[in-house]
């Protein structure tokens, strides 16, 4: 049996450094001075965040080390080039893969933010060190535990849905297995393509398992098969879709398309899955049995599924149980405002989205400075239960059966969500951010 080599070989950062490590940072070669830069873009691009803000972490690295920093910045690679004295210092380096980590996001933003302080009386050794601790840094929860977070997200999400106690339930145990699933495949570093359709494959299953247990055993109605697409909701692609539309709103098109293009992959390779496994099954994405609440029950109910559904989406970002918390708090808010507006008022549900999303940004710069987290850590997660999954599964599955008109409605529907949802966003920002607001 042949060897495995990654395709992507590991940088050893620290053979590029030439002073002595008792140099200052700012006493430092060109060379490496932008390695330090780039390794920070670098490291800023693998959290998941977009090309606006790992330009902003660059640009404080560079000036504070005196020299001047121009990028290109894509999904998975960075090209840039630093500065100084008429010298310059070009690289180009690039990721294996991407994914979501919110903790070390958060950290990373720390470090450039008080860099600045340390630059000349640290060396470019020392800042080595805290980017090795950083990267080394394990995941907040393990497989099972994210498992349950997936779970509780998804369970969570069929209700708002619309769906009952039958398809909570199913949608629940489905999503929970899948997730598992998936995070073990990610864990022995298996492809994108194969974890996504193997974990939502896997939820889908346990869904219809469940269902069919349920009809023998407890005689229920096949009514209830319309939930299985939500157990399979834990793989929506929420950050690099919202984060690829404000890195157009900012005009980095390589960076907006790039992650847009990713998102779609994975939606695309979702819902195939998902129709594949209900076509095996005879399974037909239906609508929910309406649900009569009163109204003020209802609305306490939205308020705590929002909450549970935020929470454990911003689990599954690896983000700690205080940020969660908040992100939690903040999307049950404005989820809630959400579905209220759709439900109370004449306002269509794409405009509803963009109203839910601009509070949510607000409400995360109002309360920034109090938590210290980076907005994105809480707008992301608190807006992705807004994201219309169920209507890009239904859009993909009349597609692929040849009905081409209720196909295009459907992902016509949620391509307005889909776009609404960062620019709600990108509005809060410029309401908020003067950096974010000015064009240069």
């Amino acid at each position: 049996m042949s060897q495995f080599r990654k395709q992507h070989m590991s940088i050893a950062w620290h053979d590029i450094i030439e002073n002595e490590d008792n140099t200052p940072a700012i006493n430092s070669s060109l060379k490496e001075k932008a390695t330090l830069v780039g390794r920070l873009g670098l490291m800023m691009l693998s959290v998941g965040t977009g090309a606006w803000r790992v330009r902003a972490s660059m640009n404080k690295a560079a000036r504070a080390l005196n020299i001047t920093c121009t990028a290109d910045i894509g999904l998975l690679s960075i090209e840039y080039t630093c500065i100084e004295n008429g010298e310059t210092y070009t690289n180009a380096l690039s990721l294996s893969n991407t994914g979501v980590n919110t903790d070390k996001l958060n950290y990373l933003e720390k470090f450039a933010d008080g860099f600045n302080k340390k630059i000349s009386r640290y060396s470019v050794e020392h800042f080595h060190k805290i980017l090795d601790k950083i990267q080394d840094m394990p995941g907040n929860y393990t497989a099972f535990k994210l498992g349950l977070a997936a779970a509780v997200a998804c369970g969570a999400f069929t209700f708002l849905l619309g769906g009952g106690i039958v398809e909570v339930i199913c949608a629940f145990f489905g999503a929970g297995v899948g997730n598992f699933i998936r995070k073990k495949l990610l864990e022995k570093h298996i492809t994108l393509f194969a974890n996504v359709a193997v974990g939502v494959a896997s939820a889908c299953c346990v869904y219809v398992l469940l269902i069919k247990l349920s009809e023998i055993i407890w005689d229920i109605s096949n009514v209830h098969q319309a939930g299985y697409i939500c157990s399979m909701l834990f793989v929506i692609p929420g950050f690099p879709l919202i984060t690829g539309g404000i890195d157009l709103a900012k005009l980095d098109l390589r960076s907006g398309l790039e992650r847009t293009t990713y998102a779609l992959l994975i939606i695309i390779v979702a819902t195939l899955t998902g129709w594949i496994t209900a076509t095996i099954f005879q399974f037909q994405p239906s609508d929910f049995e309406e649900i009569c609440l009163n109204p003020i029950l209802m609305f306490i109910l939205r308020l705590v599924a929002s909450f549970c559904g935020v929470y454990g989406f911003s689990l599954m970002f690896n983000s700690t149980k205080k940020m969660a918390l908040t992100a939690g708090i903040i999307g049950m808010i404005v989820n809630t405002l959400r579905l209220e507006l759709i439900d109370f008022t004449p306002i269509p549900v794409a405009a509803a989205a963009f109203i839910g999303s601009l509070c949510s940004g607000l409400l995360a710069s109002a309360i920034k400075k109090y938590v210290g987290f980076p907005r994105i850590t809480l707008t992301v997660p608190s807006i992705v239960i807004m994201v219309p999954g169920m209507f890009m599964y239904k859009g993909i599955y009349y597609i692929a059966l040849n009905d081409i008109q209720t196909g295009a409605l459907w992902l016509t529907k949620a391509l307005l969500i889909v776009v609404a949802l960062p620019l709600g966003l990108i509005f809060a920002r410029i309401l908020t951010d003067n950096n974010f607001r000015k064009s240069s």
